[in-house]
């Protein structure tokens, strides 16, 4: 009888201690922007994202949306706690991190990788730019290296651009300044319906991740005589964006680095959708003219920074990190950014 009273108090003393610890955690909302909605790959991330909040005191509730402006304004409004949102559309939250995205900053995925670790490192002089105002960037990951999309695979030079229409998103200037740059016409889209436009003929050239290949079926606008120009123009990424005073103290590095252990995975997603594009697709360009695009982003970048729309130490980063990889590059023996 007493064994009987002795683990019936047991499994009351146990019961106690979950029940405290469930009221203990704190409830915290999510707004997830994901274009495919509860099923796409980031939401998915998302879902063992909130598995592990457990262990840092939170339990999140994951909301999903397939309109990032509608994301980003309940945040701003309160409607949630923290979003997840494309760097772009994050970099009103978050100059640093939103910079990321930048017109060919980061080459290649071994680069997105360093630059992530470093945000992920918990190094105070990098914590202190992930932190603007109410917000704190709680992490990345890859969304893949974007590219141009033709319905003229002919078109293999800048020049060639010229005149030539683009989907561009209103809400980055940086997009719509490069391609007036280059003397294309800037069609102001949005995330929602700028491969709808590229599709149905409305503009010859959309700017994308590979990702957008399959998901956004842009092969349906290439198609038959178009292709997709083999010069990586950004790497673009996903970035959970935090209301600092709602989230326990030490959260945001606890997020940072799951994000940063979810990599490999994204890698897998993106190695998997870019093994989707047939070959006939790249329209290959030669060394000598990639070099040449690689001193024309600079500039770009460097007049952006200049106008404030890039985080200058951002940009100092990133290139530190280029020259890191590829120390011969030109920019690394006058360095300007």
């Amino acid at each position: 009888m007493k064994t009987t009273t002795g683990l019936a108090a047991l499994a009351a003393v146990a019961l106690l201690s979950l029940s405290s610890n469930a009221m203990a955690l704190t409830k915290r909302t999510f707004c997830v922007f994901d274009i495919i909605g509860a099923n796409g790959d980031t939401y998915n991330i998302m879902r063992d994202y909130k598995t592990a909040a457990v262990q840092w005191g939170v339990d999140v509730e994951l909301k999903p949306y397939t309109d990032e402006k509608i994301a980003s304004e309940d945040l701003k409004a309160g409607q949630c706690d923290a979003a997840v949102l494309t760097g772009i559309r994050g970099r009103q939250f978050n100059s640093y991190t939103g910079s990321m995205d930048s017109i060919g900053a980061i080459p290649s995925y071994d680069a997105m990788k360093t630059v992530i670790a470093v945000i992920a490192s918990g190094n105070a002089s990098v914590n202190q730019h992930l932190v603007s105002g109410p917000y704190e960037v709680g992490g990345v990951v890859p969304l893949g290296a974007a590219f141009l999309f033709l319905k003229d695979k002919t078109i293999d030079t800048v020049e060639e651009l010229a005149g030539k229409s683009i989907a561009v998103l209103e809400y980055d200037s940086a997009q719509a300044s490069m391609a007036s740059r280059v003397g294309m016409s800037p069609v102001m889209s949005d995330i929602t319906n700028f491969s709808t436009r590229f599709n149905n003929g409305s503009v010859d050239i959309c700017f994308a991740p590979v990702m957008g290949y399959s998901a956004l079926e842009l092969y349906k606008g290439m198609a038959p005589d178009g292709g997709i120009l083999d010069y990586v123009l950004g790497q673009l990424s996903a970035q959970v964006i935090l209301k600092k005073d709602k989230f326990p103290a030490g959260f945001g590095e606890q997020s940072r680095a799951f994000m940063f252990s979810q990599f490999d995975r994204a890698m897998k997603l993106i190695d998997n959708a870019s093994g989707e594009i047939d070959d006939k697709w790249w329209i290959r360009i030669p060394n000598a003219d990639k070099l040449r695009y690689d001193e024309m982003m600079r500039e770009a970048r460097i007049e952006l920074t200049r106008q404030g729309v890039y985080n200058k130490d951002m940009m100092s980063l990133l290139l530190k990190v280029r020259c890191k990889q590829e120390p011969s590059r030109a920019e690394c023996v006058n360095p300007v950014e």
